[in-house]
């Protein structure tokens, strides 16, 4: 399972700003990575497993903003197609995370 969370935080105020770094640092601290500039992934071994991180990034919601947060399977993720001007390009596949019990 892949989790993206998409966000458009303001950044007006210095309180805002902080509340976009702090929301940005925890997905980071948490293991997500960017994407985009407002999207970041995080592979999930288990629908388990994306639920606990789907948590996470709710209880570090900020007070102000939109976030969006979607779960995708390997395959439809495998399916993408990103494009660098007109220019296809091949996705590279983030590196797995060893995962200990």
């Amino acid at each position: 399972m892949w989790v993206l969370v998409f966000f458009d935080l303001p950044t007006e105020t210095k309180k805002q700003r902080k509340a976009y770094t702090d929301f940005r640092k925890k997905l980071v601290d948490d293991g997500f990575t960017m994407f985009q500039f407002s999207i970041y992934l995080r592979h999930c071994p288990s629908v388990e497993n994306a639920q606990v991180h789907i948590k996470r990034v709710k209880l570090a919601l900020p007070e102000l903003g939109e976030v969006g947060i979607l779960c995708i399977t390997d395959k439809q993720f495998g399916q993408i197609e990103l494009f660098l001007g007109k220019k296809a390009e091949t996705l590279n596949q983030p590196v797995q995370q060893l995962e200990l019990f």
